[in-house]
């Protein structure tokens, strides 16, 4: 008797060694699992943010909706990996939605977020039931220059060197004199510093070269699914221009906020918390 129990013990342990084993696969993000709604949400944070940037957002909709919330490897603190690429984040997200069995989620990103749910939905058309895209262009290069063509092997050496060649005082400060151009909110402003400053050096420059080097006009003709465009008040000045970076996705509806920068979801919250909460619960 006193065989067969200690067989049954070592059966429970190599049946719970098993399990921790098995959840070893990493991917290049942190996620945050909240609400418990029949329809899935997955919030990617733009370029060196939190998934805290989508709080207001998550607690709004986790009453209806499960939401996933990610931090990018590498972002606010989060643990970085080596060989970091959007290709590779698009690839991982992919994969996730895949293996954690979420059936067609809607995809919300923010800047470099809203790139990713752009390319998710054109390379991986049948995972996706809709995407919001919030404050990103397909190709931002080409805003400033209309003849930009992407590299084939981009080096990014020479901002990765220049981005850590900086000390953390210069590289503070830095940030802190863009991020007032890019959030009017004054309380959220040392927030989003703070991210940066959380983030890896060598992410947070790899990352932004890959970005800048990113073209999706041509890739977005494959988005099937309903997608809404959610775009900085700013950029009604150059309209023609970015709905001429827009035209290839024929199910874009494109809407311009009325007031504040590219954090959008802080300083026209009221308008975009109605924008998302009318896309959402349409058929």
């Amino acid at each position: 008797m006193k065989k067969y129990k200690i067989f049954f013990i070592l059966i429970l342990v190599f049946a719970a060694v098993c399990n921790i084993f098995g959840q070893t696969k990493m991917y290049p993000f942190e996620v945050q699992k909240t609400g418990k709604g029949n329809q899935s949400i997955i919030f990617i944070p733009g370029f060196a943010s939190s998934g805290e940037v989508w709080n207001e957002t998550t607690a709004k909709f986790e009453k209806n909706f499960t939401c996933y919330t990610l931090t990018m490897a590498g972002f606010a603190g989060v643990k970085p990996q080596a060989d970091t690429s959007f290709k590779d984040w698009e690839k991982e997200i992919a994969a996730y939605i895949k293996d954690q069995k979420i059936e067609k989620p809607i995809i919300i990103g923010h800047s470099m977020g809203g790139g990713l749910a752009m390319a998710l939905a054109a390379d991986y058309p049948e995972l996706i039931a809709k995407i919001v895209v919030v404050d990103a262009l397909p190709c931002l290069a080409a805003l400033s220059d209309p003849n930009f063509k992407s590299k084939d092997n981009n080096d990014c050496s020479p901002t990765v060197n220049k981005l850590r060649s900086m000390t953390d005082e210069q590289f503070k400060q830095m940030q802190t004199a863009t991020i007032p151009h890019l959030v009017a909110d004054p309380s959220m402003q040392e927030t989003v510093v703070g991210w940066s400053m959380k983030s890896d050096r060598t992410t947070f420059a790899k990352m932004y070269c890959d970005f800048s080097n990113t073209d999706l006009r041509e890739k977005i003709q494959h988005i099937q699914c309903p997608a809404l465009v959610l775009l900085e008040s700013y950029f009604v000045n150059f309209k023609p221009a970015i709905e001429n970076q827009y035209k290839n996705l024929k199910t874009a509806d494109m809407r311009y906020a009325l007031k504040g920068l590219h954090f959008i979801m802080y300083d026209d919250k009221e308008w975009y918390l109605e924008q998302l909460n009318n896309f959402l619960s349409s058929k």
